[in-house]
């Protein structure tokens, strides 16, 4: 079987000096080596083809047979690094806890341990006679989320 330390290693040389980074890699029992990355300004299918050619570049195919996909994160997917929440700061996300509540609301900051989710509820304030809507801060601990998507509005 391929070793993923050395599949990731070649991906972080390509990386060097690019604004891609690596959100996923995975390699199964069968040699089905499958590649994410991800960058701000999203993933060019030239890059996934120049990245796929150069670990193919670098794998003898004589020595041990395999199957390698590239790709982006894929939009609507779920996070799977911390680079991924800290380039969407400012955008709307969706939550989901491990208690199974959903959240939408816009990731307001994110630091190693946690992010902020600034949801928008009704409330009812004491003197009013209605529930207005107010803007809330929620820290949630990376622990306690079972994942966590850009929300794709098509209005």
């Amino acid at each position: 079987m391929i070793e993923k330390k050395l599949v990731e290693s070649l991906v972080s040389q390509w990386l060097e000096g690019k604004n891609y980074f690596l959100t996923d890699l995975t390699i199964s029992a069968d040699n089905r080596i499958v590649v994410e990355i991800d960058q701000e300004d999203g993933v060019w299918i030239d890059d996934c083809v120049e990245l796929s050619r150069f670990i193919e570049g670098h794998l003898n195919r004589d020595e041990e047979d395999f199957e390698l996909e590239v790709g982006s994160a894929g939009i609507g997917q779920p996070f799977k690094v911390l680079r991924q929440y800290e380039i969407h700061c400012g955008e709307p996300v969706e939550v989901l806890t491990n208690e199974g509540q959903k959240l939408k609301g816009e990731l307001k900051e994110v630091s190693p341990e946690n992010f902020i989710l600034t949801i928008t509820e009704k409330v009812k304030l004491e003197g009013e006679k209605r529930p207005k809507m107010v803007e809330r801060d929620l820290t949630l601990a990376f622990s306690e989320v079972k994942w966590t998507k850009l929300l794709i509005d098509f209005k």
